[in-house]
């Protein structure tokens, strides 16, 4: 078995082995700290080390990180598989088997803002399915407390957004 700083690294290349979407901090930080495999600490420092040494990439947000794995994370986690105990990687695929809609749908949905050259905010909102957008709407908001309002909002009732926008288009 590896060493127990380099198995929090393993774990984290396997979880985003196993997903065909990007995990965010909070998704692989409920697993590493529900299991009490590492600390919180430990686990961030794990993650910062393997960015810094191309095998996932960070995306963030006002409001999220996320991380993909890298081509050189794919090949290396084939290498090293057989390093995290079938125990581990068993618990690891029980997790994502009984989450896998709910993890994935949380990353579906996305928004972020920005301030325009009008010194406005764009609030940049987006459903994600099979890598392709469902929906890519961009919104002006005159305020940043808007903006953040309008980017949580999303989160919560994009379904009805869409739903209503479609019902009035089609």
């Amino acid at each position: 078995m590896a060493e127990p700083f380099t198995l929090y690294k393993l774990i984290i290349l396997y979880m985003l082995d196993k997903v065909d979407f990007p995990m965010s901090t909070s998704q692989i930080s409920e697993f590493i700290l529900d299991k009490e495999y590492t600390t919180f600490f430990k686990m961030h420092q794990a993650l910062s080390e393997l960015q810094d040494a191309g095998l996932i990439r960070e995306e963030s947000t006002h409001n999220r990180t996320i991380y993909h794995l890298t081509e050189d994370g794919s090949s290396t986690i084939q290498y090293f598989r057989n390093n995290i105990s079938h125990a581990i990687q068993k618990d690891i695929d029980e997790y994502l088997n009984e989450k896998k809609y709910e993890l994935k749908n949380e990353i579906s949905v996305k928004s972020d803002y920005y301030r325009n050259t009008n010194g406005e905010y764009s609030v940049h909102c987006q459903v994600i399915e099979n890598t392709l957008p469902l929906i890519d709407l961009t919104i002006t908001a005159p305020s940043e407390a808007e903006a953040q309002s309008i980017a949580e909002n999303w989160r919560k009732k994009n379904q009805e957004v869409y739903a209503l926008i479609m019902s009035h288009l089609l």
